[in-house]
């Protein structure tokens, strides 16, 4: 019999289907509210004096007053707020920080405030609501749940809570759901991850898990040590483990490797949250891409990626937004954040409504030679060379390698696989083929002979693992860049002799 819970949530996912259908049917009308709100509420703020708000009447005179900033632009407000000053960039003060590791910055403080912080648990919970109401599927809400993130301890710094988003986000988990949530808070609060990942595996490996959420390279960690632990597999091991829900990276390079250590397929919900904001969740088991969240406090702005670094480039609301294009995501949100470039590129798998998946991070290709070559790209090569073949992958990334010891440069693959390929030749004209196809500046390059065809590093087993270890990075949110510009990560790879 199901329980009340259970049957409860049918009507509920029902209601929130019909108010995001309300919103998502009428996207630009939404958005311009969401931006006639954000400009209103903020007029009165420093940031809203200095770039005059209350001047304000269009989306153009927006444009003209508020430039597109990066963290580094908007320190200076950020500091301020960081210093216990009120209405900065938004109206009083934040509520939470949540504190990221910039590449180049150092640390980041991103402002979640009374206002935004709802956003994050409305989507999350709607994301499984509109699962629930299309799949008819409510049975899990009564298995345990279990959700690997960071810490929920929380340090204070003038008066304002900070941390990680997912362990500020641990402390809003709805009291209906606490007792069915796993691991205890006890072991959420060991830092070093893979002691967390121990007790967590002492902590479940006999319960009835349903839900397992987190990044897939973590909750691949987990896993394995429950095969190691159990000798089972984990659809064994769960019998009723039948909802994974993921972010932060794309799933489609681990599923062939999920399936086998689960032992058979389970439905999946992907979402993007970030700690600047929840930007969209999958609302549709069989659509490609995410439903883009119109209605949450945040007014989108997107810039062709190839015309990012151009100086003034064209900006655009989702009114003038195309399929297929490669955009940088711009947000203004009710955190405080304006005209600010996230980082991540993504594209519009449709229209109606607008659902994205994400591209890659505006600072994550490579184009030592001018290839312009993107993290889905090297995503969608990997899975179309390695379909329908025994081959699998643990993890990989991506470098050039601009000065060889002898013959052409090359992009270099660093791969961990799980099965080996038998013909590694035929898989590099796997690589190569699809590239080529996806990318018209590789195939020019390669046609030219500036480039030779890729070269495949093997790395060994956990060798990832290792390196994020060396780096102070292993678990939480951290994941590897699927290729870089530089070669800072391939490089340390040799070096720590992680090559096979």
């Amino acid at each position: 019999m199901p329980s009340f819970k259970a049957v409860l949530s049918k009507p509920f996912a029902k209601y929130v289907a019909k108010r995001i259908k309300k919103w998502s049917s009428r996207p630009v009308e939404t958005q311009q509210k969401v931006f006639e709100n954000l400009i209103s509420e903020a007029k009165h703020t420093a940031f809203g004096k200095d770039h005059n708000f209350a001047g304000i009447t269009s989306y153009k005179e927006f444009q003209n007053n508020v430039p597109i900033r990066d963290y580094e632009d908007l320190k200076p407000y950020v500091e301020r707020v960081v210093a216990g000053e009120e209405d900065i960039l938004w109206k009083g003060k934040p509520i939470y920080f949540a504190k990221t590791s910039g590449t180049t910055s150092g640390a980041k403080y991103i402002p979640i405030t009374k206002e935004s912080m709802p956003t994050h648990v409305e989507a999350a919970r709607n994301a499984i609501l509109m699962y629930i109401h299309e799949t008819g599927n409510a049975k899990f809400v009564d298995g345990k749940m279990i959700f690997l993130q960071g810490s929920p301890i929380l340090e204070e710094k003038n008066g304002i809570k900070l941390g990680r988003l997912s362990g500020i986000v641990a402390h809003y988990v709805p009291k209906y759901l606490q007792k069915n949530r796993l691991p205890s808070l006890e072991t959420n609060c060991i830092d070093d991850w893979e002691t967390k990942v121990e007790a967590i595996v002492d902590e479940t490996i006999n319960e009835d898990m349903s839900i397992i959420s987190g990044i897939p390279s973590w909750v691949q960690m987990y896993f394995e040590k429950l095969i190691e632990k159990s000798g089972k597999n984990v659809g064994d091991l769960f019998k009723n483990f039948n909802l994974f829900i993921f972010g932060g990276v794309n799933y489609e390079p681990y599923r062939a490797k999920f399936e086998n250590l689960i032992g058979r397929k389970v439905a999946s919900i992907e979402l993007y949250p970030a700690s600047e904001g929840f930007f969209a969740f999958q609302d549709k088991q069989n659509e490609k891409g995410m439903l883009l969240q119109l209605n949450s406090g945040i007014f989108y702005e997107f810039v062709e990626a190839e015309h990012f670094f151009e100086e003034n480039p064209t900006r655009l609301t989702i009114a003038d937004v195309k399929l297929s294009v490669n955009y940088v995501m711009i947000i203004s949100s009710t955190a405080g954040l304006w005209a600010y470039n996230i980082g991540d590129t993504v594209e519009f798998t449709s229209l109606k409504p607008y659902r994205v998946i994400v591209s890659g991070r505006i600072k994550h290709f490579i184009s030592a030679f001018g290839e312009h070559v993107i993290g889905k790209e090297v995503e969608q090569a990997l899975k179309e060379a390695t379909e329908d073949t025994s081959i699998s992958v643990n993890e990989f990334t991506v470098a050039p390698q601009i000065s060889p010891e002898e013959g052409l440069p090359y992009h270099e693959w660093l791969i961990e696989f799980e099965n080996e390929p038998e013909n590694e030749p035929q898989l590099i004209e796997a690589l190569e083929q699809s590239l080529q196809q996806q990318n018209s500046y590789y195939l020019d390059l390669i046609k030219g002979k500036v480039l030779r065809p890729l070269k495949i590093t093997k790395i060994k087993k956990d060798g990832f693992q290792t390196y994020m270890k060396s780096i102070g990075k292993l678990g939480g949110q951290n994941k590897i860049p699927r290729l870089a510009n530089d070669r800072k990560i391939a490089d340390s790879m040799h070096q720590l002799k992680l090559i096979k």
